[in-house]
């Protein structure tokens, strides 16, 4: 679990956790604009968006390991490129490659791999370690990189040049690149085998002996038929549905955490490294955020507390969106900046407990972590190029209160989503009127 942890959080390291922690940094450093910044996610969206279905049913045929392996190695790779500082559209085709290497090979394997662990009973909790040891190796390693920065430039970095930037960036592009390498060598060897590679195997009888059957065209499409099978019944499922939604909306609530940094920054009147160690500070809530929702699901079900998360959300974003930074405002602000992370953290910490509570049959797990990341991480495609031009059109306070009024309108419809998901799985659950 503690390999699982770790793959599962630097995997993201180079292509978002150098946005988060560092953006302020990364935007001068490569000379983007917000809105440039968010297109360049919006390429790794669709890319990403493409691989997770495939990806998920390819995690249900084979070893975890083998796929997280190859995938964080690849991954690693892309973070040397990165570090030459290439322009916006070789920066654009970088992010697509790593939506494809962070995705298809990875993502549903990791999901199979913490369900399998959590067995029938401890789904909340196998999730809230997982989501909760990713924060904490994500807190730990940035705390490291932002002092890797702090060797470059001072801390209010108002006398930094930008050739002081950029070699504080690329120190923190290739410990991040160091980290992804050394996560893939572990996987590869030691992740176990244990329940990967059987799920859309059916039981077989033995054939008659036929002889050697030959390759051909029909031979291969007979085999995708228990893969097209799979995804039409996942796809034939409300409560799947359901669960996406649910994603959409708190995927958009994280996506939001990227520009904390910058409104540090910006509005907040802190320097560079000060902003990336407020933001790093602020992950460490992760792992108990993720922890406790992660019991509170396994006790009272994953919907009723994701709803209750999104509520808490709401009202947080929304007081965030009317704050000035001046007086007693300040305290409201920093307060709120801490509630949102964790309450952001508590709903990564159970979503995917929902896979337990809408009852996906065990050997559908992959195909239906493709199914539901495809429909649910669509912010990834538009969150970016959205709330960029939010920022760019009004620089300054006025930008990132519009961008919090954003925020606080997905967290209000994310509340709506787990409201219908847990009235839908109600309805499920409640039995017919000849068994009352």
């Amino acid at each position: 679990m503690l390999v699982l942890v770790l793959a599962g959080e630097m995997i993201f390291g180079l292509p978002f956790h150098t946005a988060r922690f560092f953006r302020p940094t990364l935007l001068d450093a490569f000379g983007f604009s917000n809105t440039q910044l968010g297109d360049v996610f919006a390429v790794y969206g669709v890319t990403a968006m493409l691989a997770y279905f495939p990806g998920g049913a390819l995690a249900d045929r084979f070893p975890a390991r083998k796929l997280m392996g190859l995938s964080l190695l690849a991954t690693a790779a892309g973070g040397l490129y990165m570090a030459t500082f290439p322009g916006f559209p070789q920066m654009a085709v970088l992010y697509g490659y790593w939506g494809v290497t962070t995705i298809f090979l990875f993502w549903a394997a990791m999901i199979r791999m913490a369900r399998d662990w959590g067995g029938s009973t401890s789904q909340g909790l196998a999730f809230g370690v997982l989501d909760g040891g990713r924060g904490l190796a994500a807190a730990g390693f940035a705390l490291l990189a932002v002092s890797a920065l702090a060797m470059y430039l001072p801390l209010d970095s108002l006398g930094s040049d930008n050739l002081e930037r950029r070699q504080g960036l690329r120190s923190v592009i290739l410990l991040y690149s160091a980290a992804t390498a050394a996560c893939g060598v572990l996987a590869w060897f030691l992740l176990p085998d244990a329940d990967s590679g059987s799920a859309l195997r059916p039981e077989r009888r033995a054939p008659p002996n036929r002889g050697p059957e030959p390759r051909s065209r029909s031979t291969m499409l007979r085999n995708m038929g228990p893969v097209l099978r799979s995804m039409w019944v996942v796809l034939r499922q409300p409560l799947v549905w359901a669960q996406a939604a649910v994603i959409v909306c708190a995927y958009c609530a994280y996506k939001g955490l990227d520009n904390y940094s910058l409104y540090a920054v910006q509005v907040l009147g802190l320097g560079e490294v000060e902003a990336a160690r407020l933001t790093a500070w602020a992950s460490w809530l992760r792992p108990l955020a993720a922890v406790l929702t992660g019991l509170a699901a396994d006790r009272f079900r994953a919907g009723r507390a994701i709803a209750v998360a999104f509520a808490v959300l709401a009202l947080s974003f929304a007081a965030l969106s009317l704050a000035e930074p001046s007086g007693g405002w300040l305290k409201v602000i920093y307060a709120n900046v801490f509630v949102s992370f964790f309450a952001v953290f508590a709903l990564r910490g159970v979503y995917f407990a929902l896979l337990e509570e809408t009852g996906t049959p065990r050997h559908l797990t992959g195909t239906t972590v493709g199914a539901v990341s495809l429909i649910g991480y669509t912010p990834e495609i538009f969150f970016g190029p959205v709330s960029g031009r939010i920022l760019d059109r009004s620089p300054g306070p006025e930008g990132h209160q519009d961008y919090f009024l954003f925020l606080a309108g997905c967290a209000v419809l994310g509340l709506l989503a787990a409201a219908w998901l847990v009235r839908a799985h109600g309805r499920q659950r409640r039995p017919p009127p000849s068994a009352r």
